[in-house]
């Protein structure tokens, strides 16, 4: 078997450490999101990509892109989201296959009631760990992978 196929063990460190970092990650924010907003940590992305947006709107293809979610996984949350009155769809307007997620005025309140909590969260777990030159480093090296497997 060719040996390039294989994992050092820095490497393999390296990645298990990943794999742990982004677990426990995850974890933590989904439990904060449910506790502060029940939310999930999905249904928030999904709020706070539409409260970026333009109008607050985007077109469901290009929320599953932005919220990283499958387009099935999308309408799931979206459904949810609508049915607590948080996002409303819509046929987009001279494409009638496509649909418009929107954020409602509920919808808005409720990113700009979560946000301070997830956002202190994060700086907790992910940015104050590491002194800023580690985070520079760590910053950099996510936006080289980032641009790497999404072209």
């Amino acid at each position: 078997m060719n040996d390039t196929a294989w994992l050092d063990e820095r490497q393999l460190d390296a990645w298990r450490a990943f794999l742990l970092v982004g677990s426990h990650l995850e974890r933590q924010v989904e439990q904060q999101l449910r506790d502060d907003a029940q939310l999930s940590h999905q249904q928030y992305e999904v709020l706070s990509r539409l409260a970026d947006a333009p109008d607050g709107e985007l077109r469901m293809t290009i929320l599953a892109d932005v919220a990283l979610t499958s387009k099935s996984g999308l309408t799931y949350q979206v459904t949810q989201l609508e049915k607590a009155g948080l996002v409303h769809r819509r046929t987009c307007a001279g494409d009638d296959r496509g649909v418009v997620a929107s954020l409602t005025p509920a919808g808005l309140e409720k990113v700009r009631a979560t946000a301070p909590g997830h956002a202190n969260l994060v700086r907790e777990l992910f940015v104050d760990g590491l002194s800023p030159e580690e985070f520079e480093g760590l910053s950099t090296g996510l936006a080289i992978l980032a641009k790497r497997l999404t072209g």
